[in-house]
């Protein structure tokens, strides 16, 4: 048996928020002292226009589906088990490819990220 969590400790499921998630965007979000948390989710071509944050590393963690993230200009996977850490002054993108697209999002505290959704062009593909 498992213990309950400590006092002051978050426990999440994030395969079952992840599943249990409907449309795109943040499904599941922790905001503490110094840390940022999102379980974020797309569905098929839908994602993050490309943007920059200047404030710190940000490091991704595929929980379901497969997808895309690029940095400046280079296509990197994220999948269910990979993890990608993106440098701080980094443009990057993030584009759910066949199916839907669950990952987490961790980074230090920081000012509200406003970053547009990405669609994807039906006549050519590209955002």
């Amino acid at each position: 048996m498992i213990p309950a969590p400590a006092a002051g400790v978050v426990a999440v499921d994030l395969a079952a928020v992840a599943r249990a998630s409907a449309g795109p965007g943040v499904a599941w979000a922790y905001g503490g002292a110094d840390l940022d948390a999102n379980l974020v989710a797309f569905d098929p071509g839908e994602g993050i226009a490309a943007h920059v944050n200047t404030e710190g590393d940000v490091l991704l963690v595929g929980l379901a589906g497969a997808g895309v993230v690029t940095v400046d200009g280079v296509a990197h996977k994220l999948a269910a088990g990979l993890a990608l850490v993106i440098p701080r002054g980094a443009r990057r993108a993030i584009r759910a490819g066949g199916e839907r697209l669950a990952y987490l999002s961790c980074h230090r505290v920081r000012a509200p990220l406003r970053p547009t959704r990405a669609r994807t062009d039906a006549a050519d593909g590209r955002a």
